[in-house]
């Protein structure tokens, strides 16, 4: 576990203790001599959330080298693990993904000797993730101004859906709710119509990104702040504020003209021309030709160079005569395939390309060549188990890459390396905590 250089108050307790912790901190302030394998190795985290938004933190985390440990409720476990497509162990596909690099611990934390290990195990930790709904984490006595009692440089990472202050905090955040609040869905659609939905929990992955990145801010903060008392620090992330990070420039336009950003079907507002064209084969090219140099280029392909006057020769004309240009290129793309097009606009240095479905993606060269799908084999006790493809994580470091060691574990996988190991505990105890249920089987 790395502590901040501020802690040295704390040497003597983690010497006493055996703390590997110590070992980290050289580790990571003496990266000449060690054998790092990813930027967040010696990073210890807590992840006790759920579903998707702080589980995806801890996946982000994981995957660059953090040691995460996930907590679940015994026999039952994250919901994820039986959501969609259920395999043949039992366990979604899904989760084998989110799941990576984590290892799996039953702890009941709705019972008293349950959150007493939690609180064990956050004393042992850099950085704790949660996604409860404000104020459960201080109900079960585990919110920060307890923790910071005896760890006062954890990383407190909270996702939820509105905040954790504000009258709407105690609000249930799913994501679909946030995205709409974040005004997301307002602009998705067409118009005079319901607005669309994509079909992914599009907030709930913004927030984990989010939230990945407030985290490793956190702990870089921790050799900042001038402080002997506490160099740790909560990260706020709620859904609908990291959806309205991505709205780009609706508000500075509402507050300077009034202007109230509408949904535009397949292109995007006030940026001509950049949209979906139909094609022969009944598919559709995506054509970005907003460039005034590239919608020279584009226009001389599709034979209408008389729509390259001087009307034409920036992006403020051109919004004038949107349907104009649209329905040009549309005329000329219906009379190839997309494959056709495809391959003409490129000869021209046109932006454009096919939509892919995942089939495509799997498939595709460019895809392949630069690493983005991962095979992780699935052991299962009853065969020999099977591989699986899971998305690489972006970005690409040149010389302390992110990988993904292991699939998913199952339920309570690493009980006894967490309750032994870790929490130092005897068989007794763990003998009498499984016997009142408070955390899974070891054996």
């Amino acid at each position: 576990m790395l502590r901040s250089n501020n802690s040295h108050i704390y040497f003597k307790k983690m010497i006493k203790r055996n703390w590997w912790g110590l070992i980290a901190s050289q580790k990571r302030f003496n990266s000449q001599t060690s054998d790092i394998k990813g930027p967040l190795d010696g990073v210890r985290v807590l992840e006790l959330g759920q579903l998707i938004a702080g589980p995806f933190c801890g996946t982000i985390l994981g995957y660059y080298g953090a040691e995460v440990i996930k907590v679940e409720t015994p026999e039952t476990g994250d919901p994820i693990r039986i959501w969609r497509k259920i395999d043949i162990d039992g366990v979604s596909p899904w989760f084998r993904s989110m799941g990576r690099n984590k290892k799996s611990c039953e702890i009941n934390l709705r019972t008293e000797g349950g959150r007493k290990l939690v609180r064990q195990l956050a004393d042992k930790c850099d950085v704790l993730i949660e996604n409860f709904r404000p104020g459960t984490m201080e109900k079960w006595g585990l919110g920060p101004d307890e923790l910071y009692k005896t760890n006062p440089s954890l990383i407190y990472t909270r996702v939820s859906g509105f905040g954790q202050t504000g009258p709407y905090a105690s609000n249930p955040g799913f994501a679909s709710v946030c995205e709409a609040m974040a005004g997301f869905r307002y602009i998705t659609g067409f118009p005079d119509m319901p607005p669309v939905r994509q079909n992914i929990s599009l907030g709930d992955s913004v927030a984990g990104l989010t939230a990945a990145f407030g985290t490793v801010m956190g702990l870089l903060a921790r050799n900042k702040i001038n402080s002997r008392d506490k160099t740790g620090q909560v990260v706020d992330v709620a859904i609908y504020e990291s959806m309205f990070n991505m709205m780009e420039g609706i508000l500075p336009e509402y507050d300077r003209f009034g202007e109230i950003r509408q949904p535009s079907g397949t292109s995007v507002t006030g940026i001509v021309p950049t949209n979906a064209y139909p094609c022969s084969d009944s598919k559709y090219v995506i054509i970005g030709g907003n460039g005034d140099a590239i919608y020279k280029r584009l226009m001389k392909v599709v034979g209408r160079e008389d729509l390259t006057t001087k009307e034409y020769e920036t992006n403020k004309e051109r919004v004038k005569h949107k349907d104009t240009i649209d329905n040009a290129i549309s005329d000329w793309t219906r009379t190839y395939t997309s494959k056709e097009v495809v391959e003409k606009l490129e000869k021209a240095e046109v932006p454009c390309g096919h939509i892919y479905n995942i089939k495509d993606i799997v498939e595709d060269e460019h895809v392949q060549d630069r690493g983005l799908l991962e095979t992780i084999h699935v052991a299962n006790k009853d065969n020999e188990g099977w591989d699986l493809k899971v998305p690489a994580m972006s970005p690409k470091l040149t010389s302390t890459p992110g990988e993904t060691k292991w699939a998913g574990p199952d339920l309570g996988q690493h009980n006894r390396e967490i309750l032994f190991d870790i929490l130092g505990l005897s068989e007794d105890d763990v003998k009498k905590l499984q016997k009142e249920g408070i955390v899974g089987k070891t054996d």
